[in-house]
């Protein structure tokens, strides 16, 4: 897809005072995931009557913000998840990207937010990325994540839309989301806590969907569980999503089930492609409602063969425990299944420029 053009100049200021090399390499000896950032940060401001003005791209640094802020009090923030890979052949790309400027356009306008040109959206994470190249860490399973974001920074009480915001793009080397890599993941069913309803911000990607979902993320961690999945509003029995990140199950008929989007769920970018490499291969991709009786029961019977979550940070994770008050059962004996491998193996190789990308879905950033 070709990309937009960028409608603003950027004002590129390097950090004076970067991190040493021999730190940064030293800290990526150990990479956590979002607690180490790079020097620089993009962004640009936008207000009423005015527009987005005043891209750059500068030294990252705290923002002075007053504490009458509306986000700090009307909590206005949007964000993405993205990442930067370094291929084989040592070029710097990102997948997808036009998806994830697709869907902040979608999520700003679910909250009252000034959607920003997709060119300019773009064009601030190829900067960040470019000029923080030595940043994208090389060794398997590392990337770049990319955290672009908008909040409402004008000072003023009262419950309205903002009239000022600040877009920002910063960034951090990563590894694995998960301690322990790839194995497969406990889930703890949540039976008091819902993460959207309908009519709600369930589909927006917006920081109170997130700290709504963290009191049952404790309870999951309490009860020796990595995550938590949540079940409908209205009828509290269809499965939905995980704190971040979509879901699907693996049938005996080699069919995939997912809940179907509907405003009440994040429509995942992983989700999206891996959906299309499913039905690539030739395998029938359901997306309809799916019960947590059903998830029960279908594992006692052997009928679920695989489960697993996905999303930008974690990729692709299997489900291979699942608790929830009354007992516990696992899927597949408790090990990663090969379609879940398989379809994995299949995004991981295009992200990182390892196979033949038939869609058209990497996004090589020029000069690097």
């Amino acid at each position: 897809m070709q990309a937009e053009t960028p409608r603003l100049p950027f004002d590129v200021k390097p950090n004076a005072n970067p991190l040493p090399e021999t730190d940064r390499l030293k800290a990526f000896e150990n990479l956590g995931f979002g607690t180490l950032f790079s020097d620089h940060m993009s962004v640009i401001r936008w207000t009423e009557g005015k527009g987005w003005h005043s891209a750059e791209v500068t030294a990252r640094a705290p923002f002075p913000i007053d504490p009458a802020a509306s986000v700090l009090h009307y909590a206005q923030e949007i964000f993405e998840g993205m990442k930067a890979y370094r291929t084989a052949d040592g070029r710097a790309v990102l997948f997808r990207p036009e998806e994830n400027a697709r869907r902040f356009n979608e999520s700003a306008r679910r909250m009252a937010m000034p959607e920003i040109p997709e060119g300019d959206f773009l064009a601030a994470v190829e900067k960040l990325v470019e000029i923080d190249a030595k940043w994208i860490p090389a060794m398997e399973g590392a990337s770049l994540y990319l955290r672009p974001f908008m909040f409402a920074s004008e000072t003023f009480l009262g419950v309205r839309p903002s009239k000022e915001y600040i877009f920002c793009v910063i960034a951090s080397p990563v590894g694995p989301y998960f301690k322990g890599g790839a194995k497969p993941v406990s889930i703890w069913v949540s039976e008091h806590y819902t993460r959207a309803a309908p009519g709600g911000t369930g589909a927006a990607k917006c920081g109170g969907n997130y700290a709504a979902s963290l009191v049952a993320q404790a309870e999951a961690y309490a009860k020796g569980c990595d995550q938590v999945v949540f079940l409908d509003a209205a009828e509290h029995k269809w499965v939905e999503e995980l704190g971040g990140m979509n879901v699907f199950f693996v049938m005996e008929d080699g069919s995939i089930t997912t809940p179907p989007l509907g405003g009440t769920i994040l429509p995942g970018i992983t989700r999206k492609s891996l959906i299309q490499l499913a039905r690539d291969e030739g395998i029938t991709v359901n997306e309809k409602p799916y019960s947590f009786d059903d998830w029960k029961a279908d594992a006692a019977s052997g009928k679920l063969k695989e489960a697993f979550a996905c999303g930008t940070a974690a990729v692709v994770a299997a489900i291979g425990t699942v608790k929830f008050p009354e007992g516990e059962f696992k899927i597949g004996g408790g090990e990663t299944g090969p379609l879940t491998n398989k379809l994995r193996d299949a995004l991981v190789s295009i992200q990182r420029g390892q196979s033949n990308d038939r869609h058209g879905w990497i996004h090589a950033i020029d000069g690097i």
